[in-house]
């Protein structure tokens, strides 16, 4: 029974790593549809998003299934809450990637992005996929230090996200309201996609720790 419990929770995890490789290409995709009008490709990441909503439901529903069999204590129990955990901000990421692809639907066939701000949204995408690369990797290895990796690629993020808000408001902005908007949002979703990531890793510390990182 114990051999079958721990192939149980196996599984649930390898479920975690796909769900953690849909979401990144899923923002991966956003961020090209966003950078080149392509709309094709937007309306692929959001049509694409019910399957991320339907791993979501799977894992939940597979974890509760577990616990109501097993009746897991101590670190196996943790592993259980902890999923639950995870796979709400993997889900709320790969809303984000739906957002940013709503974007570049709405504002096609022009570009949301105007020139100047390109490079900065491009390495907005870049930080993206880096950390949740990583998330995945800290997801299959539980490695603490590796998580707590994240919080420099966040902080990454961050600076990014206020060099947007510097050229939207101490420079002249020639675009309107309407892209300004559209810049603020994706700006947005981004910083909150990296934080979801880094939310993730803490929940890992957790798991491996016993103990929540401040």
């Amino acid at each position: 029974m114990r051999d079958v419990f721990q192939e149980e929770l196996e599984s649930i995890n390898q479920s975690l790593i796909e769900m953690t490789g849909m979401v990144a290409s899923a923002m991966a995709r956003a961020t090209t549809a966003l950078l080149d009008a392509d709309l094709q490709l937007a309306e692929n990441v959001i049509s694409a998003d019910e399957t991320v909503d339907l791993l979501r439901n799977e894992i939940e529903e597979r974890a509760f299934d577990v616990m109501a069999r097993q009746a897991p204590v101590a670190t196996d129990l943790r592993m259980m809450v902890t999923t639950l955990r995870i796979v709400a901000d993997l889900e709320r990421m790969g809303d984000l990637a739906l957002h940013v692809a709503k974007v570049a639907r709405r504002r096609y066939p022009g570009r949301a992005v105007p020139p100047e701000l390109h490079a900065t949204m491009l390495q907005m995408g870049q930080v993206a996929q880096r950390i949740v690369a990583k998330a995945g990797s800290v997801i299959a290895s539980r490695d603490a230090e590796l998580a707590k990796e994240l919080e420099a690629d966040d902080d990454a993020m961050d600076g990014l996200h206020r060099a947007l808000f510097h050229v939207l408001i101490e420079k002249p902005w020639p675009h309107g309201m309407e892209a300004a908007i559209d810049i603020t949002l994706c700006g947005r979703y981004y910083e909150r996609y990296a934080d979801h990531a880094v939310s993730v890793a803490r929940r890992v510390i957790y798991l491996v720790t016993g103990e929540k990182p401040g």
